[in-house]
């Protein structure tokens, strides 16, 4: 269940917010100050901000400014300020959307799950970058592979091969599939392939506990 923080002076406002969004299974946290708002991201985590502008202690936009460099969650502005430059204090302090108030119920909804939907885009795509198995975890977004947490440095293609094997780990898979979908050649030597391998092997996997030659078929990476 998401949790979303909703911070505005005027209670029975924050009060509406949190029922309109409970009622669609988000659990809610309120918060009647900028100070309390600030304290409360530093001790949990939230999926989604919604944040007042004018509040008396701390504005919205200092708010946010502080808040932003703790989290990087959705924070979306729910206000009645509704001029233009605003708007672009908002989004230069970190906000990701404006609503005006008073604010149409079922669009102050679909903002809430547009973002959240974002933010799972963007989670999948992170988790769906990083390959573990057992001791070893490959991150194809930062070109970086760990053992035992110990970063390992290879070189691009052992970078792109390791990477392949592990992707198509438990899988047997020949010397040619290898060099046709790492070197992307079909004419080239394919000798080239049992070298970074030997390669691979001296910098991550000395014991062969992974990387598994199949006499006569190629190899195989062990799922564990």
């Amino acid at each position: 269940m998401e949790k979303i923080l909703i911070v505005d002076d005027e209670n029975d406002i924050a009060e509406l917010i949190s029922d309109i969004l409970e009622d669609e299974g988000y659990q809610t946290t309120i918060k009647n100050s900028g100070v309390d708002a600030i304290n409360a991201v530093k001790n949990d985590c939230y999926d989604l901000i919604l944040l007042d502008v004018m509040m008396p202690d701390l504005s919205g936009t200092e708010v946010c400014a502080t808040i932003r460099s703790i989290t990087s969650c959705p924070i979306i502005f729910v206000t009645a300020k509704n001029t233009l430059s605003s708007k672009l204090v908002g989004f230069e302090v970190g906000a990701d959307d404006y609503i005006t108030k008073p604010f149409i119920n079922e669009e102050l909804v679909a903002r809430v799950k547009a973002h959240l939907r974002r933010e799972e885009r963007i989670d999948n795509k992170k988790k769906n970058n990083i390959i573990e198995i057992g001791e070893i975890k490959l991150n194809k977004e930062s070109f970086e592979v760990y053992k035992n947490d110990e970063l390992i440095s290879l070189s691009t293609k052992e970078f792109e091969l390791l990477s392949y094997l592990m992707e198509n780990a438990g899988i047997v898979l020949s010397k040619e599939q290898i060099y046709q979908s790492v070197w992307k050649n079909n004419y080239g030597d394919i000798g080239t392939v049992a070298v970074n391998i030997k390669s691979l092997r001296n910098k991550l996997d000395n014991d062969e506990k992974y990387i598994k030659t199949i006499w006569g078929m190629g190899y195989k990476f062990i799922r564990g």
